[in-house]
Order: C-alpha cells, then structure tokens, then sequence
C-alpha cells in the first residue's frame, strides 16, 4: 500500500501572505485585463507588453518565496541537521525556476 505524501507547510505572517495574495490578485486582474484585451481586438504589442508586466510580476512573486524559503525552511534543516537534503530540493526548485 503506498504511503500517501507528506504535505509539507510554510508558516507566513499575516502581512506576509497579505502582500502576496495583492500581489496575485493585481496579476489575475491583469490577466483578465489581457482577455479584454484580445476580446476587444487590441494591438498584439500592447498585449505581448502587459504579457511580459505578468511574467516580471510572477518572477518577482516567486524570488520573494525562494528568497523566504531559503533564508526559513533550507536554513532550519541546517540547523537540525537535514542540510543537504533541504539544499538539493532548493537547487532542483532553482533549475525549474531558471527555466521558466
């Protein structure tokens, strides 16, 4: 029987995931906005423009949680001695996230 998969989870202030859920709250309106866009028959480069705001916006959300999961999760399995586990599953999330 398999066992099922741990979920693991991330402790956050409140004002931490306050600033990150407005901050995917103004990505998804701006996606709505590029639908409108295209419903509305607008110029390709003023989409490809608001295309590349979203992708910087979704960059800089997902550095911010590289930037807390390192200095948090990598560096307390440092400390409790499950160090080299915790930095190869940062450099594999670093790979994915290079990629995209």
């Amino acid at each position: 029987m398999n066992k099922p998969e741990e979920i693991k989870i991330t402790h956050r202030s409140t004002k931490e995931k306050d600033q990150l859920i407005n901050r995917l709250k103004r990505i998804e309106g701006q996606v709505r906005g590029i639908q409108n866009m295209i419903e509305g028959e607008r110029y390709c480069v003023d989409i490809l423009t608001q295309i590349s705001a979203i992708n910087s916006a979704m960059k800089n959300v997902g550095l911010h949680l590289l930037e807390k999961h390192a200095q948090n999760c990598v560096s307390d399995a440092i400390k409790e001695g499950n160090g080299n586990e915790a930095i190869e599953e940062l450099m594999d999330v670093f790979k994915r996230f290079s990629k995209s």
